[in-house]
């Protein structure tokens, strides 16, 4: 082995530190095995690391036993998954490397390693981040004279024995998200994506916990694909009683064939680990997304899309009332979703035929977006370029342009077929389309869904979920260069392509198809776990829920929706008088308070009552914070219990008030004291006691709004200043 870029021997530890996170990886025997992964130790010695971390040699096991390190080779005496799996024409079926190259600075440790006889080689980065994430790339390297097949080159990180539990989450449209903890049992457990797509049954991080780890304490381990394609997470405990995670971009049989010299980039994974519980993860993967040259930096702009107002019945004039009644609410962006092109009057026809329609709009889309701007909006326009319905006219003209198996026509979904994006042609015309109307428009935004999942994705007879999945992000990449400041929200079904992968190349994410405010307080909290709240979707649906029936007020559906990227889904046009003032109302206050919603620490509350769920946002400085309660259900007690705010500064002292759009819904003679006036306490009684809510209805909310007092200021709570931030 050779060492480089710093003085240090082959059998030396490398150790990758910053303040809170560390990784150490022992390098001696000629394999990268990672001893440490979590908080920083004070002896990272040779000597002691290696005694602390051999168990010994157990009868009926090797003579000699070896760590399996990130390889985990069977070469090497290791049973359980290994992480490179593949052949070359059923040959080289087991790989053994060897470490050749190394390459140390202080954040960073580059790997290359060689199977002579196999004829492979592979590199390994890993990259610890100023915020503490550890980002594992790997690419493997044909150096034979025949083709070698990829099934999977997967990323392991070892746990320690106290991870016994896992997290990951599970879904549906209308229903993404849905958390899944259980006991880390032996043997491996396998989540696969195979939809082409992330999916809305996609497990967006893989967690490893202690018994005791909560949302707000404890120890917790966790890694993350950045791709939108297939998936595969892992979780493993093998017959020594060790524990790992392992995660890797799911290859259908056939789809890597290397060629002599030709190499495969496996997609990046971020690891994550943090001492405070799940917030202490998702504020890691928050300010690391956040530090990012792409992250958007513009105020997210209040958004009103009209898919639940109005459907395909586009009208100008209606669509004009609807403008100038959202105008005059505050909203700031303008969303025309499907039925604009084509033959497209319902979801049968004319996907595919990227010109507006002359039936239903005469003088084109000019008339509508400049009364839109007019008024003081962006305007934004519906694309789902990567889809096209039988019945179009580009799939009239070019059938041979669909991802396929030679000779038969996939089954439809939503009445439409998947473009093969792969194909040069298919790409461009897309691509050009797509261009012509954003220009022709001044199009400033675009929500670009995907409604379906691929089946038999092939491309010339070859599976091509992989080139599927790289062209939509050339593609997004490509229309944002044409249009410096074009923004663009991934949306697909809502909620089915939300990943780590997709958030390098789109501004937003629609959270979900699902607007009843009850079932999104699930949604909301889940998928916020690494993606960050400016980043995803969350608007006020319409007084009766699309997607459930039920009913929800107004104050539960506003509270619901001010934690994300606030918006509005509802024909404004049937709104009550009283519903209209609290969005008014709403949209101030979301205009006023988006920087701390966008940039603050999100925190998920441990309630006693599982009736009662508590979130909120905490300012960085902790100067301020929005609390939000809800009860899902009747709660347990005549009296609901106290809910906590932690997360503020235990000494400093904090004036609390409630917020209301349209009001509560109780049952109660008297409302707490707190509601009342407002109430002045400190940060650790608000984090170690709480307050009471007040006894609501159930699918209610109530928002609490917490502002840290200066010393010496008067302490006032009932001044009307106090009680009403947007004046």
């Amino acid at each position: 082995m050779s060492i480089t870029e710093i003085n240090v021997r082959a059998d030396d530890l490398v150790v990758l530190t910053t303040d809170d996170v560390q990784i150490v990886i022992d390098a001696s025997e000629g394999h990268p095995v990672i001893l440490h992964w979590g908080r920083p130790l004070p002896d990272t010695s040779q000597s002691s690391l290696r005694a602390l971390f051999d168990g010994g040699v157990p009868q009926s096991d090797l003579d000699e036993t070896a760590p399996p390190g990130m390889l985990r080779e069977s070469a090497r005496g290791f049973t359980g998954r290994p992480a490179l799996r593949g052949h070359r024409s059923g040959r080289d079926f087991s790989a053994l490397f060897e470490i050749t190259e190394a390459r140390v600075t202080a954040r960073e440790a580059v790997f290359v390693a060689h199977d002579q006889l196999a004829a492979l080689q592979i590199d390994l980065r890993l990259t610890l981040t100023a915020q503490g994430v550890l980002l594992v790339d790997q690419s493997l390297t044909n150096l034979g004279d025949a083709t070698y097949s990829l099934d999977e080159l997967a990323v392991w990180m070892p746990l320690p024995d106290r991870a016994t539990e896992t997290l990951d989450f599970t879904g549906r449209w209308l229903k993404e998200r849905q958390p899944q903890r259980m006991r880390l049992a032996p043997g491996l457990r396998v989540r696969e994506s195979r939809e082409g797509r992330s999916g809305h049954d996609y497990t967006i991080v893989q967690c490893a916990l202690t018994e005791r780890t909560s949302t707000e304490a404890g120890d917790v381990w966790g890694l993350s694909l950045l791709w939108s394609g297939g998936s595969r997470h892992l979780a493993e405990r093998d017959t020594s009683g060790r524990g790992a995670l392992g995660v890797a971009e799911l290859l259908e049989p056939g789809e890597i064939e290397l060629a002599p010299a030709a190499t495969y980039h496996a997609p990046t994974v971020a690891a994550f680990f943090s001492t405070e519980g799940l917030d202490g993860l998702s504020a890691r993967a928050h300010q690391w997304l956040r530090d990012r040259p792409e992250h958007p930096r513009k105020p997210r702009p209040l958004t009103l899309n009209v898919w639940e107002a109005v459907y395909f019945d586009h009208d100008l004039d209606t669509l004009r009332r609807l403008a100038a009644r959202a105008s005059s609410l505050g909203v700031e962006r303008f969303v025309l979703d499907d039925g604009w092109f084509g033959s497209r009057r319902d979801d049968w026809s004319g996907l595919g035929d990227w010109t507006v329609s002359p039936d239903v709009w005469p003088n084109g889309l000019g008339p509508l977006a400049e009364y839109v701007r007019a008024l003081g909006m962006q305007f934004g326009l519906w694309f789902e370029g990567e889809m096209v319905n039988p019945d179009s006219d580009l799939y009239r003209a070019h059938p041979d342009w669909i991802l396929q198996v030679p000779g038969r026509i996939p089954p439809l979904a939503r009445h439409q077929l998947v473009l093969d994006l792969a194909n040069p042609d298919a790409y461009e015309h897309i691509l050009e389309r797509v261009h012509a109307v954003v220009a022709e428009y001044g199009v400033e935004y675009i929500k670009w869904d995907h409604n379906r999942f691929l089946t038999d994705p092939g491309h010339r007879g070859h599976p091509a979920v992989r080139k599927q999945t790289e062209s939509i992000y050339r593609l997004f990449d490509e229309l944002k260069a044409r249009t410096p400041g074009l923004e663009i929200e991934s949306c697909a079904s809502g909620g089915g392509r939300i990943d780590l992968g997709m958030a390098f190349h789109a501004d937003r994410f629609w959270t979900s198809d699902q607007n009843d405010a009850l079932e999104r307080q699930q949604i909301q909290r889940w998928t916020s776990l690494v993606i960050p709240p400016e980043m995803l979707g969350t608007h006020i649906g319409p007084t009766l829920s699309h997607g459930t029936g039920r009913v929800h007020s107004i104050q539960m559906r506003a509270i619901t929706a001010l934690f994300g990227h606030a918006g509005i889904e509802w024909n404004l046009l049937e709104a009550s008088d009283d519903e209209l003032a609290a969005v008014r109302e709403w949209s101030a206050f979301y205009r006023k308070h988006r920087a701390l919603l966008h940039s603050g620490r999100v925190v998920r509350v441990d309630h006693p009552d599982p009736s009662g769920l508590v979130h909120g946002v905490v300012a960085q400085d902790r100067g301020a914070a929005l609390f939000a309660y809800v009860q899902t259900a009747t709660p347990s007690g005549v009296r609901p219990a106290a809910f906590r705010m932690p997360g503020l500064e235990p000494d400093a002292m904090y004036r609390v008030r409630s917020q209301e759009f349209g009001g509560a819904r109780t049952v109660q003679r008297r409302a707490p004291q707190w509601m009342d006036g407002g109430v002045t306490t400190s940060g650790a009684a608000l984090a170690d006691l709480g307050l009471h809510p007040p006894v609501l209805w159930p699918e209610e909310a109530i928002l609490v709004v917490v502002e840290r007092v200066d010393p010496g200021a008067p302490d006032d709570a009932s001044d009307p200043a106090v009680r009403d931030v947007t004046s």
